[in-house]
């Protein structure tokens, strides 16, 4: 092995921190017979204290380490481990994944033998988590897995540690570190996120790593676990088209996002558009989804963290319209019925977008309007009240996007928005004013988004 003259000091620091040597008056100096274990020489090492933190999240490695083998440790330095910490975006170790964490300690360990420094040369060596260290040397001293040695031979009873000043990332993940993947894939808070990108039917994780289609790097709006559970997302098998609807080809920092008024500005994914609000008061996606954290830059682009998993529709507003009709008990069939009275049954399956205020069953039959005498009302009295439900503007207006006030409708009279009483005032000014239901705004649909409330809108008298 190539002798280590530039970490001298270093070397000795750490083997008289472990070593005891006894000498005789008549023999001269003794043979040295280690008594510590290399759990111990760890943990008796004050550089080592990171590894030793680390190592303690795992008593199955521990008891490995403590007992009978003829183990290789290359042990990173504290330095090393905040290195890491800093080129991942971690602010502790606790903060990464246990799996990740454990993969990346066994990638440290040789089992196979007690390699001292002079058994030590330029090869390959098979680590416990199964993956190649290379070993290499040149004028500046010896390295492995590109993390240079710099002090040996602590010997132990069941092997031997050499320091090195890098934590050695295994090859099957080091293409993440730096990347916009890598604040996810290194923090315990995205695992779902990771698992959904490892689960998926093609390869997303060669796609977020790269520089996107037009190679001006990825914009990645990252779900945390949370928000996988807030969207009542549990199979994450084979989600490549939810995936790819939260990334924008193309860098996009927070402050270049668009600014919007009234109605929400559409953003194009790698998996169809979103909508965002951005109205001076937070940024929002789709109307339920929050930006919580801005501009973590990678490698390759830059990530936004979001507190919902954003769903791309899969039904135009007639198809929601009549799923909910079909269901049992039904909902939204009074709706369908005026729809078709009035001509109107194919208007909603059209590009739009349209933003609707849709009624429920209950509200139809409040206003005395059953399926009889929707169907014995003139057509154009029909359409009249079901054009008063509907957003003049041709746009997605999310309930981020509702301010206090008058918005146009489809029949040209307006309605009266209140954001703080979630209510709606018709033109015919009924008393009281129909209320938007919480639970389900923002229905999102291919061609347009549909707030549901209890009670019709009237339009004013002509």
């Amino acid at each position: 092995m190539k002798t280590l003259t530039a970490t001298k000091k270093l070397v000795v620091l750490f083997l008289a921190s472990i070593f005891v040597l006894s000498c005789s008056d008549d023999d001269g100096p003794e043979p040295f017979v280690p008594t510590n274990n290399l759990v111990e020489i760890v943990q008796a090492t004050p550089q080592l204290s990171s590894l030793e933190t680390a190592l303690l999240k795992y008593p199955d490695l521990i008891n490995t380490l403590s007992g009978d083998g003829t183990f290789t440790v290359f042990a990173p330095t504290n330095d090393a481990f905040d290195a890491l910490l800093a080129a991942i975006g971690q602010n502790s170790i606790e903060d990464v994944p246990e799996d990740v964490l454990r993969n990346v300690l066994e990638y440290h360990v040789y089992a196979s033998a007690t390699l001292t420094s002079n058994l030590v040369g330029p090869g390959d060596l098979q680590m416990v988590n199964g993956e190649t260290a290379t070993i290499t040397a040149d004028d500046t001293g010896v390295f492995i897995a590109g993390a240079q040695i710099v002090g040996v031979d602590a010997l132990g009873t069941n092997g031997v540690a050499h320091i090195v000043d890098n934590v050695m990332v295994p090859p099957s993940i080091a293409p993440i570190v730096g990347t916009i993947v890598a604040p996810a894939y290194f923090n315990k808070d995205f695992t779902t996120l990771i698992a959904a990108v490892q689960n998926a039917n093609t390869d997303v994780l060669s796609v977020l790593l790269g520089n996107g289609p037009s190679g001006n790097g990825l914009t990645l709006f990252a779900p945390t676990n949370a928000a996988f559970e807030a969207a009542g997302v549990t199979d994450v098998n084979g989600a490549d088209a939810v995936l790819t609807y939260h990334v924008i080809d193309g860098t996009v920092n927070a402050g270049d996002l668009p600014t919007t008024s009234g109605s929400a500005a559409a953003i194009t994914t790698l998996g169809g558009d979103f909508y965002l609000t951005n109205a001076g008061s937070g940024v929002m996606i789709n109307g339920t989804t929050m930006v919580t954290a801005t501009d973590i830059s990678g490698s390759n682009g830059v990530v936004h963290v979001i507190d919902r998993v954003l769903l791309p529709p899969t039904q135009t507003i007639n198809e929601i319209v009549a799923e909910f009709a079909g269901s049992n008990p039904g909902e939204f069939t009074l709706l369908a019925t005026a729809l078709q009275r009035a001509g109107l049954g194919d208007t909603f399956g059209t590009d739009g977008p349209f933003t609707v205020f849709a009624p429920t069953d209950a509200a139809f039959l409040a206003a005395g309007l059953d399926a009889d005498a929707i169907n014995g009302t003139d057509p154009s009295a029909v359409a009249g009240i079901l054009t008063h439900h509907v957003v003049k503007a041709s746009a997605y207006v999310f309930s981020s996007d509702l301010v206090t006030g008058d918005v146009e409708m489809l029949n040209d009279q307006n309605v009266g928005i209140d954001v703080s009483a979630l209510t709606v005032q018709d033109a015919a000014m009924s008393n009281p004013p129909a209320g938007l239901v919480p639970s389900l705004l923002n229905v999102h649909a291919t061609n347009g988004v549909v707030h549901v409330i209890d009670k019709v809108l009237l339009p004013a008298a002509p």
